[in-house]
């Protein structure tokens, strides 16, 4: 949602992804690197990865991504845009590191009502699927499943409906900025690190 608004203003020169190098699958949401790439391969925009070790620090991360924004910098990229919706403390963080740099972050849902950002995501067409799961939060069952109206009603009263508290996250697979929708199949539930991920395997 937040590429679907930066797109009506900005030139979008690139993705910018970590991924946790030992596993080749995107830090935290567990989805196989040949994804992401279809992924970016059909928004039609370049696609940066920011590698870091499964054991990775905070200050391992901050120097990934530090370089990985110097680069990008001397290319000519002056703003770089985050999907947070109100975690204060989060904006805070990505708004220093950006000012080290002499670097501007843009945040174009910043503020949005979660309810009917995820509704509006729905309603325009945007397919996703949850692919972790934080059980604090939400049944295993949660995991795997599409975010519709189904799922939206499905949810506890303290999850929020964008999962900003990091209950859950998705893999977005299609929708009106995609040329063509990420073909997906369901794997393995497995529970790691005191999360529940679900598997997707290229199809």
């Amino acid at each position: 949602m937040a590429l679907h608004q930066l797109k009506k203003s900005y030139e979008i020169c690139g993705l910018i992804t970590t991924i946790t190098e030992d596993y080749c699958r995107v830090s935290m949401h567990g989805v196989r690197v040949e994804l992401l790439e279809e992924q970016a391969s059909s928004l039609g925009i370049p696609l940066y990865k920011v590698l870091i070790s499964k054991e990775a620090t905070d200050q391992e991360y901050g120097e990934k991504m530090r370089d990985c924004l110097l680069k990008l910098k001397a290319e000519g990229v002056t703003k770089i845009a985050h999907g947070d919706i109100f975690l204060q403390d989060v904006k805070e963080y990505r708004e220093r590191m950006l000012r080290t740099l002499n670097m501007e972050g843009l945040f174009p849902l910043w503020g949005m009502n979660t309810k009917e950002l995820v509704t509006n995501f729905i309603n325009l067409g945007f397919k996703a699927v949850t692919v972790c799961i934080d059980p604090r939060f939400l049944d295993a069952l949660f995991c795997g499943r599409i975010l519709d109206k189904d799922f939206l009603d499905a949810l506890p009263s303290n999850v929020d409906p964008c999962g900003e508290n990091g209950e859950f996250h998705t893999f977005v697979y299609d929708g009106p900025i995609f040329s063509y929708p990420i073909k997906w199949a369901k794997g393995d539930v497995v529970k790691r690190d005191s999360f529940y991920f679900c598997d997707l395997v290229s199809s």
